[in-house]
């Protein structure tokens, strides 16, 4: 039986598939990771700040993250470390 010209073979079509899948998986691992460990805080803060107070000013990045673990040092609450 001859493959309709263009179309992919089932092998590749299911290959696709499964990779899709599998960058699917790593994209929502990254995502969790990322969120877990406050590597999104400040865009997070942003995204809050200019959606709920859109005439606050805004710290820098760098000032946001002095504040954020200074914050930490005052309260240092439950975390592992």
């Amino acid at each position: 039986m001859a493959l309709l010209q263009g179309a992919p073979a089932p092998a590749s079509r299911s290959a696709r598939a499964a990779w899709r899948r599998v960058r699917s998986a790593a994209s929502a691992v990254r995502w969790y990771v990322t969120t877990l460990m406050g590597d999104r805080a400040y865009d997070v803060y942003v995204s809050h700040q200019r959606a709920h107070h859109p005439d606050a000013e805004l710290p820098s990045e760098r000032q946001f993250w002095r504040d954020r673990m200074a914050d930490q040092d005052r309260n240092p609450g439950a975390r592992c470390c």
